[in-house]
């Protein structure tokens, strides 16, 4: 008789298809099958995140919610990034918990399953080549991940002390693993990396040493494989031939995630980035002279240890001269393990709110203005998901999300529509009739 999984994945995608390979290996070695309510589960998953201080609060909130909720005999597991910093803490401030992995440890979820209060938080143990048995969330897409760790030493991040280093994932295991969710209906792949366009830096064992621009390649020569997304890349390492490949080849979106951080190199040379303000933009407009119709989105954290009023106007000049299409923005939080958090010239709260205010206005009026400007348009859309009302929800090549009025029959179909209405983030469109295409 199957036993019930309930999971909740806090964070980024990399959460995502890490709570991916744990429903695969649980299902196919212990006979687990998924459900969507926690008190009939007999295994409560948290997946967390600690790249925010916000989500390792709901993590304590969550586990003391789902104790009173789980039936007699359920076991519940934390896993994810807030799993590899606090280990054993986390089993000594909520005790009712069975076991905690951490996001470089997911192959072993069905070992500590049966190891009461077990703890398995080891930042160098290394899954890049480890055979995860396959489970995907939707039939239309798949995740990839292409390496997994950082390297890089940002002052703020505590990702490196979570995931360990950096080591790339062998080219000809992700072509398979392509290939495998080709097979089996995707249409688009989505590859995973904390700093994607650093791939090919650091393998384990002997492998083909390539870069990311050829490793997109390869995955481009793939029959069936209509689109190719990816995300981070690094702007550090984003190069004439990165940026001309993402322009050039049919099968890469077009839509780039370039974390700006803050527009003040000073400040960014605090962060440890690695590029200046001058950089950026140098990127951004050879991006946008090779391909105009790309999209841009960014993640912005605003007061930074140190961020003077100057700093931050470079920021919003940075704003106004990139016009981001989406910004992922933040107040600084310190995080346990980095060096940003033994900085002294902390930002006076009341002044970090103002700043975060004033940056999501601005961004409010670009996208407002950017957004009219694509009624009437017409572009292609690829369709994955039933959204409220009877419409489905799908994306355009450069990542505008577009619904209109249908059934499951639009799922996994792409078809060209017209914008009829715009809003900040979702779209509506119609389907152009075969005849008027």
């Amino acid at each position: 008789m199957s036993k019930k999984l309930f999971i909740e994945t806090l964070g980024c995608a990399m959460n995502e298809r890490d709570s991916e390979h744990m429903i695969a290996e649980l299902s196919q070695k212990e006979n687990y099958t998924l459900t969507d309510s926690a008190e009939d589960a007999d295994l409560i998953l948290i997946n967390t995140c600690s790249v925010r201080e916000r989500p390792v609060h709901k993590l304590f909130s969550e586990l003391g919610a789902f104790n009173k909720k789980k039936k007699e005999g359920a076991k519940i597991g934390v896993c994810g990034c807030t799993a590899s910093h606090l280990g054993k803490e986390i089993i000594k401030r909520a005790p009712y918990v069975s076991f905690v992995l951490g996001a470089r440890n997911v192959s072993k979820i069905t070992e500590v399953l049966h190891k009461p209060k077990a703890v398995e938080t080891d930042i160098n143990y290394d899954e890049s080549q480890f055979a995860f048995n396959d489970f995907r969330s939707s039939p239309y897409k798949a995740y990839i991940n292409i390496s997994i760790g950082c390297d890089k030493q940002c002052t703020f991040c505590i990702v490196p002390k979570t995931r360990g280093e950096e080591i790339s994932i062998p080219a000809d295991l992700i072509i398979k693993e392509v290939q495998k969710a080709v097979d089996a209906g995707a249409k688009e792949v989505f590859l995973l990396g904390q700093n994607v366009n650093n791939y090919g830096r650091r393998f384990s064992g002997k492998h083909e040493k390539i870069n990311f621009t050829e490793l997109l390649r390869r995955v481009s020569r793939i029959e069936g494989l209509r689109r190719i997304r990816f995300t981070s890349p690094h702007p550090f390492h984003m190069d004439d031939e990165f940026l001309e490949e993402f322009a050039s080849n049919p099968k890469i979106c077009k839509s780039m995630h370039m974390p700006l951080q803050s527009g003040s190199s000073k400040v960014l040379k605090e962060m440890k980035r690695g590029y200046t303000k001058e950089w950026f933009l140098n990127r951004v407009q050879k991006l946008k002279e090779i391909c105009p119709e790309a999209t841009i989105s960014t993640d912005i954290i605003v007061a930074f240890p140190g961020e003077s009023d100057e700093d931050f106007e470079e920021t919003l000049d940075v704003m106004r001269k990139v016009e981001f299409d989406q910004v992922f923005s933040f107040k600084y939080s310190p995080r346990p393990l980095t060096e940003a958090e033994k900085f002294t010239n902390v930002v006076d709260p009341e002044v970090a709110k103002e700043r975060l205010i004033r940056l999501q206005d601005l961004h409010q009026q670009i996208v407002d203005k950017k957004v009219e400007q694509l009624r009437g348009k017409t572009f292609e859309v690829y369709f994955e998901e039933l959204a409220a009302d009877n419409y489905v929800r799908g994306r355009t090549d450069n990542n505008i999300i577009v619904k209109v009025k249908g059934s499951e029959e639009l799922l996994g179909e792409f078809k060209k529509v017209t914008i009829t209405d715009v809003a900040r983030t979702v779209m509506t469109g119609e389907i152009l009739e075969e005849k008027d295409r």
